[in-house]
């Protein structure tokens, strides 16, 4: 068997591959090998748009790569991938680190890998099982990355206690001051509450009941990984919390910098099946928040074992065009705490340098104003490797958001609307000024905690974002008109602010009110050249969600087309108002285990006769028996009669919505009170049945 292939510049060792793929997805492998060879990475956008697939967005999306893409790797470090598939997070490694080793133990996928990022001349792909290429392995590793693998352990360690034994085993390989990265879901993950089936299993509450279906795959709360890691000898593990979730994670938060309230916002994630949603996960997310339990909830963990990072929180502007794409990355330094712009990409280096220059221009239209843009300054790219960065001071308060909040909670309309004068008056200073900027949001405003006899006057507000000035003027009008628009939009609790009388107090109509709305969704379209959300995908691959709402008024229609509905004639033909529900006048139906209804009502004398609608649906009735005061009633000379089509004896098939079944009671003896007994099985169809069995000729 050959020992290497060769796919451009990257190696696959065979050395240990036992000559068939163990597992594979089925034909999307072939798809995904078909794109890696034919398309350049910078088509993989559109064709995840174009074939609207949750196996090619999972595989190919670039947000795969933030998991490890804010890792403190540079290009003297040696790093090992276990699991690394289709190649997912190798890009990122390989862009960043000297040298890359991966292992996976499928062919196909590594093959995928290798062409995906064949251009890169510092990967080697080990393919077969991890034990048998382990010990072939060098113990001097700066980082090895469990991206998705921790939770198999059980697969292919057999032994009482196959998490610390694995972890061990990766811990040899590790320098002393080396990094282990382990990204996993939380078993606890709110999502799964909310009502999100288990990533693994595909079935819903399987972790939170402690997987009692059994299985290979075991995931953990941060207590449970903790406790793995202590019994390997890791006194501390540096725990983070990639949100949504470490596949697709936009932002990263650790127990230094946890989320505020209103900022998880984006929750609705089921790209490769259909989900539950119990509760609002935003509003249940804010009420964790305020009780301190973030850490139990949040769907992943990134666990690091090794020294302390800097790196407290990570924010990625993936969802945008290549050159405004950046990442924002609080750090605890030990001078203290700094903010950090990066581009990530070439072609957003412009925007940075564009950034620091205009920040410039910005300070000097705000001197004096009481409104100071945070310090700014270009770092020259470290390295090779490396691109400049923006480095921001930290500010400590509270954002005008919070404070807003904060009236509107207490039904502080005044302090409200003082508060937003106050932001009228500090940013339209130098309104005429052609330098401005854009996103003057309340978030992100910092107001200092101290104020002076509860105004606001004498303290600098900090703005702490100046990436989207422009060199122009810019009316303050509709900088604070989108500042509210945007303040509206990121939470439903502020819809009982009043929007007409900030329109009123900007002196603003609704024609220009909409004028701005269009300049914002421009802006938008701007900034993310046009392409496809991540929530937008989500609704393109089409997986549905299911309410508990809908669903119990699904169940309760469903009630209803149940029911069997009886019309009497009286001698002026058959009307609603002659009718009845034989439950709501306490007759008896019987629905046996066999699915057989069973029907007995008492009937007043001198109905000339009666129409039994068996549900309210279309659907195949089989009608066993039909007896009047306990004779049978004849089928003979159309004494029982149907708006629905024969198709066996007794059988009948309703394509239309209001199936009916006629009794005429003529030479039928009738008393006082009478009793119509009835057997029948009633099976509901489906629209596109009935009308397939109409186009067949079925009946």
């Amino acid at each position: 068997m050959e020992e290497m292939e060769e796919i451009g510049k990257i190696k696959l060792d065979l050395t240990h591959y036992p000559g068939e793929d163990y597992y594979c997805d089925g034909e999307v492998e072939d798809e995904l090998l078909d794109i890696a060879r034919n398309y350049a990475a910078v088509e993989y956008r559109r064709i995840i748009e174009e074939r609207k697939s949750w196996p090619i967005l999972y595989h190919l999306s670039e947000q795969r790569e933030n998991i490890v893409e804010w890792l403190p790797i540079t290009g003297d470090m040696k790093v090992l991938e276990v699991g690394a598939g289709c190649g997912a997070i190798t890009g990122a490694l390989a862009r960043k680190a000297g040298e890359v080793t991966c292992i996976d133990l499928s062919r196909k996928r590594s093959r995928i890998n290798a062409y995906r990022h064949m251009d890169a001349d510092n990967v080697t792909i080990h393919v077969g099982n991890f034990q048998d290429v382990e010990p072939d392995l060098p113990c001097d590793f700066d980082y090895i990355c469990l991206i998705g693998v921790f939770e198999y352990a059980q697969a292919y360690i057999q032994s009482e206690m196959p998490y610390e034994d694995f972890l061990k085993i990766i811990r040899k390989h590790v320098k002393a001051d080396g990094h282990i990265a382990i990204a996993i879901e939380n078993k606890f993950g709110l999502k799964y509450w909310a009502g999100c089936k288990e990533d693994h299993l595909g079935t819903y509450f399987s972790s939170l009941e402690n997987y009692p279906e059994g299985g290979v795959v075991r995931t953990f709360t941060a207590d449970g990984l903790r406790k793995i890691a202590a019994a390997c000898g890791y006194e501390k593990a540096q725990m983070y919390y990639p949100y949504p979730d470490y596949k697709f994670m936009t932002c990263l938060y650790s127990d230094d910098r946890l989320p505020e309230q209103g900022e998880l916002s984006s929750n609705l994630r089921n790209f490769d099946r259909e989900r539950l949603r119990l509760f609002d996960e935003k509003r249940v997310f804010d009420t964790i928040l305020q009780e301190g339990q973030f850490s139990l909830f949040s769907n992943s963990y990134m666990m690091l074992l090794g020294p302390e990072l800097e790196e407290r929180y990570v924010k990625y502007s993936g969802d945008r065009a290549p050159e405004f794409r950046i990442k924002t990355v609080l750090r605890q330094t030990p001078d203290g705490k700094i903010v950090e712009k990066h581009p990530l990409c070439h072609e957003a280096r412009q925007h940075i340098e564009r950034t620091a220059l205009l920040y410039e221009r910005l300070s000097e239209r705000y001197a004096g104003s009481g409104l100071a843009v945070n310090e700014c300054s270009l770092v020259s790219a470290d390295g090779a490797k490396s691109l400049p960065y923006l480095r921001l001071a930290y500010v400590e308060g509270r954002t005008l958001a919070e404070l807003m909040d904060a009236c509107l909670a207490r039904g502080d309309a005044e302090g409200f609307r003082d508060l937003f004068a106050e932001y009228l008056r500090r940013i339209s200073v130098g309104e005429e000024e052609k330098i401005a900027d854009y996103d003057l949001i309340f978030a992100n405003i910092i107001v200092p905690d101290n104020k002076n006899n509860g105004r606001y006057s004498n303290n600098a507000w900090n703005v702490i974002d100046c990436e989207w000035s422009f060199e122009r003027v810019i009316e303050t009008k509709q900088i604070a008109f989108r500042a509210i628009y945007c303040y509206l939009l990121e939470d439903e609790k502020r819809n009982s602010l009043n929007l007409d009388l900030i329109l009123e107090t900007l002196h603003l109509d609704q024609s220009e009110a909409e004028q701005y709305r269009r300049q914002e969704a421009a802006f938008q379209n701007y900034v993310t050249g046009k392409g496809m959300s991540m929530d937008q995908l989500r609704e393109a691959i089409g997986q549905p969600v299911y309410t508990v709402e809908a669903f119990c008024a699904g169940q309760e229609s469903s009630a209803r087309e149940d029911r069997i509905q009886i019309y009497e004639d009286t001698g002026r033909g058959f009307s609603e108002e002659q009718s009845f529900f034989p439950e709501d006048t306490g007759e008896q139906v019987r629905v046996t285990k066999e699915g057989l209804t069973e029907l007995a009502v008492t009937i007043a004398g001198g109905r000339s006769a009666l129409r039994v609608d068996p549900c309210a649906s279309r659907c195949l009735v089989y009608i066993r028996t039909v007896s009047w005061n306990g004779t049978p009633v004849p089928w003979k000379n159309k004494q029982i009669q149907t708006n629905g089509c024969r198709v066996g004896e007794g059988v009948y098939v309703f394509a239309e919505p209001d199936p009916n079944i006629t009794i005429s009671l003529a030479g039928l003896m009738q008393e006082e009170r009478n009793l119509l007994q009835m057997q029948m099985e009633v099976t509901r169809l489906p629209e596109g049945t009935a009308q397939h069995m109409r186009k067949r000729g079925l009946f």
